[in-house]
């Protein structure tokens, strides 16, 4: 099939990038649909090209609007409002269209003085667009079409209120679109508080990972996982790697250790400046820096042509979120590998992972780092006798309880 064929105007389709010919599977299946204006809510693998079979409707939708209508789309992060606007003003420019990006961290007087030009499509993170409005910036009740970029994260991350607060404050005779890589049953429930008769369309089974993707997955000691990780990237050809971290400070402390083994690596976490965060992501996209260490807040949004393989040194917490990692390579069509570092404290996050994903994931060791580790039984290591002695130290009320009781010398 061909984008001629889904009812895209020709001026559109010759604004295309160099190397997008045909239509992915999920642009095939939602831009007829938005053309016509249904609410959608659809399924898609991170990396299946689901920015251009939104932002494709939208451009049309503005290119045929007769009055001063504008697009909205919602992105949980500041580095995924900064990619999706990339992406859809590198057509929209083409056509005289204006595309603005609204996100925390930057100059808002400059937002604000882009907004009052009647840009076309916005693209915000929730934080700022509520700020905005609350400004009244510009007339909300202008939006018409609305878009939920990786709605499973606006719930997850905890947005959902302010989605449903801007919501409120746009036209309610708006159509309506959410895109996401997992859907839950809760995710359902409230998206039909936002929608009308929404349209479901599904390119591959719900909370799978891309069958591009190939998953290998190590058991190690958790002391091992730096060595472990050094000896990864000394021993493969891998030209990039983005790796995933559940804190910040831990963040920075493997990024030292990186450091020093002769590893170029940056850092990108929620304790960056917006100019940091901006650096590290062009040291990265230059090749300046090999290894990207990421938290999982600020990793959403991060698009690199071609990355080879995704590492979790780490499990999420959530096994929604492995999904989303992992969809960071094999993009466009592209192969990838997603390694995964495990201890045997993670072995309910992976159970986890397996449930949702319904992959059997098996563990493998690695050579150059046998498991010494045993798994926890899950009782206290604490002997019956320290049980006791804590119990009468927790009883203990005054100082003079804590004092040693003197034997009386022996005559």
């Amino acid at each position: 099939m061909s984008f001629s064929t889904l009812g895209l105007h020709a001026e559109i389709i010759a604004s295309l990038p160099d190397g997008i010919n045909n239509p992915t599977d999920i642009q095939t299946q939602t831009i007829s649909k938005l053309l016509a204006r249904h609410d959608l809510l659809a399924l898609a693998n991170t990396g299946s090209g689901k920015t251009l079979a939104y932002g494709l409707p939208l451009i049309q939708h503005q290119l045929n609007a007769s009055d001063e209508s504008l697009c909205l789309v919602l992105v949980p992060t500041r580095e995924l409002a900064n990619q999706v606007a990339a992406t859809i003003n590198e057509i929209a420019s083409q056509l005289q269209l204006t595309t603005v990006c609204l996100t925390g961290g930057a100059d808002k007087v400059e937002q604000l003085q882009a907004l009052t030009a009647n840009p076309h499509i916005l693209v915000a993170t929730t934080g700022r667009m509520l700020d905005l409005l609350a400004d009244a910036a510009f007339d909300a009740k202008r939006i018409k079409q609305l878009v939920l970029d990786e709605a499973d994260r606006l719930l997850d991350m905890g947005f959902w209120q302010d989605v449903q607060a801007i919501a409120g404050q746009i036209s309610a005779k708006r159509q309506t679109a959410m895109f996401s890589a997992t859907f839950s049953a809760e995710l359902k429930q409230k998206a039909a508080q936002l929608m009308f008769q929404p349209l479901e369309v599904a390119v591959h089974q719900p909370n799978s990972t891309n069958q591009a993707i190939t998953e290998m997955l190590y058991l190690v000691n958790k002391g091992s996982k730096t060595k472990a990780l050094i000896h990864l990237l000394e021993h493969n050809q891998w030209r990039q790697a983005i790796v995933f971290i559940g804190a910040k400070e831990n963040a920075d402390n493997l990024s030292k250790k990186l450091s020093k083994a002769g590893v170029q690596t940056t850092c990108l976490h929620g304790n960056k400046t917006q100019p940091e965060r901006e650096q590290a992501l062009a040291e990265f996209k230059s090749g300046e820096a090999r290894v990207l260490i990421a938290t999982d807040l600020l990793a959403r949004g991060i698009h690199i042509d071609e990355l080879p393989v995704v590492i979790n040194f780490e499990l999420p917490t959530y096994a929604e979120v492995y999904v989303h990692r992992v969809g960071r390579t094999a993009r466009a069509g592209k192969q990838g590998v997603a390694v995964s570092l495990v201890c045997h404290g993670e072995t309910a996050a992976l159970n986890a992972i397996r449930e949702l994903t319904q992959r059997a994931l098996p563990l493998i060791e690695m050579a150059e780092f046998p498991v010494t580790d045993t798994p926890s039984s899950g009782e206290s290591k604490r002997a019956p006798r320290d049980k006791q002695a804590n119990r009468r130290t927790n009883n203990k009320k005054s100082i003079k309880q804590f004092q040693s009781k003197r034997r009386t010398p022996r005559s």
